[in-house]
């Protein structure tokens, strides 16, 4: 468990909700008349996506992925797991997943490519936390709410041992 007095805000609530609602416009104005699938990887995307829909504009079909590199780590396995599938068809659909965070970008390079193999119209992705400087897997990312330095964070929606998710806030811990 952390030391409650080494977990420091990087982004306030107020900062998030601004950068959120001008994700629901941009994503508004280019999906205007397509039909458009969110893909929710879980869990910790839940938080992001539920108000990441609520200023999407166009109506658009939520959907939820469970995939895994973590497990109870800080740091990414490599080794990527389905641990729920999705419920839809998405063939001739716009598909874009809304991740948390992506660091080495394994996963979602992964998904993406798994997700394109199932005939949707395009697969985008959407995610509330970038960190470039970890990437090693050649991932495109079509919307960015911030980018990050590297530091282990937590809240709106990112856990430690499925902990701290709730915190309105993303803090680091030193």
């Amino acid at each position: 468990m952390f030391d409650e007095t080494k977990i420091h805000v990087m982004i306030d609530e107020e900062t998030i909700n601004a950068r959120i609602q001008e994700l629901g416009d941009e994503i508004s104005r280019d999906y205007e008349g397509r039909e458009l699938v969110l893909v929710c990887i879980l869990r910790g995307s839940v938080i992001f996506m539920a108000e990441l829909a609520k200023r999407i504009t166009v109506p658009c079909q939520l959907e939820f992925m469970w995939v895994s590199s973590y497990g109870n780590a800080q740091k990414s396995s490599g080794e990527i797991k389905t641990l729920l599938d999705l419920n839809a068809d998405i063939t001739g659909k716009d598909v874009l997943i809304v991740e948390d965070i992506i660091d080495t970008g394994r996963t979602l390079y992964y998904l993406k490519k798994e997700l394109k193999e199932r005939g949707p119209n395009s697969v985008g992705i959407v995610t509330l936390l970038d960190k470039p400087q970890m990437r090693v897997a050649p991932v495109v990312i079509e919307y960015t709410g911030f980018v990050i330095e590297d530091k282990f964070v937590i809240g709106y929606g990112l856990d430690y041992a499925q902990k701290f998710r709730n915190l309105p806030y993303v803090a680091y811990v030193e």
